[in-house]
């Protein structure tokens, strides 16, 4: 069987290993692929990993000897599985491997705006401290969490596992999801209005839809707290990013925490990157060695069930 892993760098930089993959076949591996370069290297290919490839249709029939589509995330819009389907190619995804990390990097978010410990400690180490008359002294408002309503848009796994670091920090917590939920921990379902006009801190953890592009606009900042800050480890086109970036810079929200954009990498004219109190990361919310080794080994897992003949996490 011919393997070929088309962009795995993203997974793995170098810090683990493609044992798991190794074991099935005759493996080509690619830290990246171009798309002009994908059907020259997945033509003779049983087996294809994709992480951003694009498999589209016209892809898809150009490659007559493929047989399965794994693909390395748990979003798999990069693959067009109606056609992969109508092709009896098997296509798979990595669910729920990542769920505790991306939780933790929306609160790395919330601690950076409630205590901003970086430029504290940037400061002390300039010497600020050593020049101060004072014991102490605080470069912006320090927030204490405690009662705080933190309001969660989605609530999967995801949005879930927030909410559950929030209770923990002692806030209150109400969600907004497409269909109701009934949970056993202290959490009040609200429709979207109530939860942008009560929420001192807003995590995006939905699923981009057609219906939901770029529902973070001005409409619906304008319902938001002017204290109010904003976290987004979704996806990009969630918000209308010119539409966020002049509230910022108007001081109409507090401020945006962002592990995600529009377009990734960030092109030259994004305009948040230079927007007021707005810290973006980049897209790395899924990328701790823990949440990639759990990944990796989905991934393998999911590939020997194919061989076996019991395919599992398919979505084709």
């Amino acid at each position: 069987m011919k393997v070929v892993v088309l962009d795995g760098y993203a997974l793995n930089p170098g810090d683990l290993s493609w044992s798991g993959i190794e074991k099935f076949g005759d493996c080509t591996f690619y830290d990246r692929t171009p798309p002009e370069l994908t059907i020259e290297r997945a033509k003779n290919a049983d087996v294809v990993t994709t992480n951003k490839v694009i498999f589209d249709k016209n892809i898809i029939r150009q490659l007559p000897n493929l047989k399965y589509i794994g693909v390395l995330a748990t979003g798999y819009n990069v693959v067009d599985v109606q056609a992969a389907k109508e092709a009896g190619i098997t296509v798979t995804n990595i669910p729920a491997y990542s769920t505790a990390s991306v939780a933790q990097m929306v609160f790395s978010h919330i601690l950076n705006f409630a205590q901003n410990v970086s430029d504290h400690a940037n400061s002390v180490s300039a010497g600020d401290w050593a020049k101060s008359i004072d014991f102490a002294y605080w470069k912006t408002t320090q927030i204490e969490l405690v009662g705080k309503t933190l309001g969660i848009i989605g609530f999967g796994q995801i949005g879930q596992a927030v909410a559950k670091i929030g209770l923990a920090f002692g806030m209150k917590i109400i969600f907004n999801n497409r269909s109701n939920k009934k949970v056993d921990f202290d959490a009040s379902q609200v429709d979207l209005e109530n939860l942008l006009a009560k929420s001192d801190f807003i995590s995006i953890n939905c699923p981009l839809t057609a219906e939901n592009k770029g529902f973070i606009n001005t409409s619906t900042i304008e319902k938001m707290k002017p204290t109010a800050f904003l976290i987004n480890t979704g996806r990009g086109p969630l918000i209308n990013e010119q539409d966020l970036a002049d509230a910022l810079n108007a001081g109409k929200i507090a401020g945006a925490g962002l592990d995600v954009l529009s377009v990734e990498p960030a092109t030259a004219d994004n305009p948040l990157p230079k927007a007021k109190n707005c810290f973006i990361t980049p897209h790395i919310a899924w990328a701790t060695f823990e949440a990639r080794t759990r990944l990796m080994n989905i991934a393998s897992e999911n590939l020997k069930a194919f061989i076996e003949g019991k395919p599992k996490n398919v979505v084709s």
